[in-house]
């Protein structure tokens, strides 16, 4: 069937019931002004063919959209190569689109698709615009624009062979010692990020001592890892409440990050107290202030996750309440983590570096020398306990035996704390052993 109208000519073929073709071709007179569609029988395609027209030396154009039935069985959705083990499923028919005869192929606005579900679509599922590259379904250029239980509306930048697939989460196997073992090690973890900060708020400090940052690096990460408990062990609750569960991952993105922002602010001022070792503690004051430390912590963060909400808004809320990994959104975390733990080694590299030379200088006084070697430790001691964990889980990958490593490390962030800043402490302890006293001596009283 063909149709010709203002200049628009229309083409229907149906060469066997596996495949439609439609065919779209404007002259150099044409104008119309909404953007015109082609549509099959599951599938319908909006594309801005009178721009295209108007770049082409002769001034037309022609548009071929396809629709083929069966396709599926030799393009199939496992094809769709992720890094998440999910079950895929093809939820529409395979569409193709081209410029036949077209010099000027450049497209200067998206082509949108709308897909007509092909099978019951599972609110729990992914949805995935791809299209096919060589021997593989990918996501490059396209994306999610609208959808609904009956249909997806699909946005590419170029041309070629479409499809929409369906991610769903497979059955998992169980691991009762493996989440047995997490929750015991997050218990234990927030039990000592409660008492490090307890003894950081009562306890008596002196003067050189600034504890604003590692009071705030347990705020956050005490209440991230409360949160991330409490999301796991009610995730099947929450799962279902797509918002509540994207909220949820954009506030552990959040206070992740901060807790990371704070570890560099951690890094900074032992940097400026090995620069300062003679004035330590008027030169905190001079340069960086309790008030101007905390913007920094939690602003910087807060922005990161405005930011990434506002580029890719449908980023949150995956399957386990977490950051999406598909379309690289993951690197809106594991980017300023990155860049963080690159900061923290140099300043790390450079407190060495600068600490074997004040030792060098200084004169052969046993406090002296103390001090400095003290100061060397939790230097070390901060660097392994902050950063390591991180590194050690990019190199996971699936490996059962990294993975309970890295949850060791990771949940007892706040045991070594509170074991290098408070026991290993000589005047903590004391107001320890003070406290202790007072506490059994009352009850010998009673």
């Amino acid at each position: 069937m063909c149709e010709c109208l203002r200049g628009i000519f229309r083409v229907t073929w149906t060469p066997s019931s596996d495949a439609e073709v439609r065919v779209l071709a404007v002259g150099p007179k044409a104008s119309e002004k909404i953007i015109p569609s082609v549509s099959t029988e599951k599938a319908v395609m909006e594309i801005n063919i009178f721009e295209i027209a108007k770049s082409s030396p002769s001034g037309s154009a022609a548009v071929t959209f396809m629709s083929y039935t069966m396709m599926e069985n030799l393009l199939k959705p496992d094809f769709f190569n992720t890094s998440n083990h999910t079950n895929k499923t093809m939820m529409s028919t395979v569409i193709s689109a081209t410029l036949p005869k077209t010099n000027y192929t450049k497209l200067t606005k998206p082509v949108n698709f709308t897909l007509k579900h092909i099978r019951e679509f599972d609110p729990n599922g992914s949805l995935s615009c791809v299209y096919w590259n060589i021997s593989e379904w990918i996501v490059d250029g396209c994306s999610v624009l609208e959808t609904n239980s009956s249909y997806t509306v699909c946005s590419c930048d170029h041309l070629s062979t479409f499809a929409l697939i369906m991610q769903t989460r497979g059955p998992q196997k169980s691991h009762p010692p493996l989440e047995l073992l997490n929750l015991v090690c997050v218990i234990v973890g927030l039990v000592f990020f409660s008492l490090a900060l307890l003894t950081f708020a009562l306890c008596q400090w002196s003067p050189g001592v600034n504890n604003v940052a590692r009071i705030n690096i347990c705020i956050s990460l005490l209440l991230a890892h409360l949160l991330l408990l409490l999301t796991q062990q009610f995730l099947n609750l929450i799962r279902p409440q797509q918002v509540l569960c994207a909220v949820i991952s954009g506030l552990l993105h959040f206070l992740f990050l901060s807790g990371f922002v704070w570890m560099f602010i951690e890094a900074v001022l032992l940097f400026i107290c090995v620069k300062n070792l003679s004035q330590i503690s008027s030169k905190k004051r001079e340069v960086l202030s309790s008030g101007f430390l905390c913007v920094i912590g939690y602003v910087v963060a807060l922005v990161v996750v405005c930011v990434s909400v506002g580029l890719v808004p449908e980023g949150y809320g995956s399957e386990q309440c977490w950051i999406k990994i598909d379309q690289g959104f993951i690197w809106s975390f594991l980017g300023p983590v990155c860049v963080i733990l690159a900061l923290n080694t140099i300043l790390f590299i450079n407190i060495i570096i600068t600490l074997n030379s004040t030792l060098k200088k200084l004169n052969a006084e046993v406090s002296q020398m103390k001090q400095t070697k003290v100061l060397v430790f939790k230097t070390l001691g901060q660097f392994v306990v902050l950063g390591c964990p991180w590194i050690l889980g990019f190199f996971i990958n699936g490996n059962e035996v990294l993975e309970i490593i890295f949850l060791i490390l990771n949940s007892q962030q706040g045991t070594f704390i509170f074991l290098i800043y408070c026991v290993l402490n000589n005047e903590v302890r004391q107001q320890y052993r003070k406290f202790f006293r007072c506490l059994c001596g009352g009850h010998k009283k009673l």
